[in-house]
This record gives structure tokens, sequence and C-alpha cells, in this order.
């Protein structure tokens, strides 16, 4: 199945933030750990309006194991995130949390 188109990503990024999002661009971010390929995809930028705090978001998708649906990502450029990069970390690191 094929990454989320832009348009999808938007309505998430609006959906979950409760703001509104214009595409900026995509960035291609590859996150290793321990010399192993933990994600691999493509990550939105958006620019957003009428959030409290942030002004940019990034958002991305990936497939649900077992399932033919995605599960979409949506974080905020606050710090500590300031990059796709560390959007990807954050979100695979809150995974692990709760998946303990």
């Amino acid at each position: 199945m094929a990454d989320a188109g832009s348009n999808e990503l938007k309505r998430a990024v609006e959906a979950q933030h409760a703001c509104t999002a214009t595409f900026v661009q995509t960035v291609l971010v590859k996150e290793t750990f321990d010399g192993k390929t933990v994600w691999d995809g493509i990550v939105h930028v958006f620019t957003i309006h009428g959030h409290p705090k942030a002004r940019k978001a990034y958002a991305w998708s990936s497939p649900i194991e077992g399932s033919d649906k995605r599960r979409f990502f949506a974080v905020l450029h606050q710090p500590p995130v300031t990059s796709p990069v560390e959007a990807v970390r954050a979100a695979i690191v809150a995974e692990q949390k709760a998946a303990r």
C-alpha cells in the first residue's frame, strides 16, 4: 500500500491539532538504531494556523500490522521536536513507552 497523500495527512494534522494546515514540502527520513533501520519513509511538512503554540507540523502514515489500514502521525514543531527526523524519533519513543 502506498503512503498516504498530502491531503490525507493535512486532514490528520487539522483533526488532531484543531488548526488549519498548508502543505510545504516532503522530506525523506531514515531512522536507524543499533545499525538497523527502524523507520524509513516520507514526512510531510505543513505550516499551521490557529494553534496556540506551534506554527509547523510534521505528518506521515505507517501501515497497521495485520490490516490494510494506516496509522496517521501528526507531530507539532515544538522543542525538543524541531525537525522531521526529531518528529519521527519522538513518535518511535512514544510508541515504545506505550508498548511497555
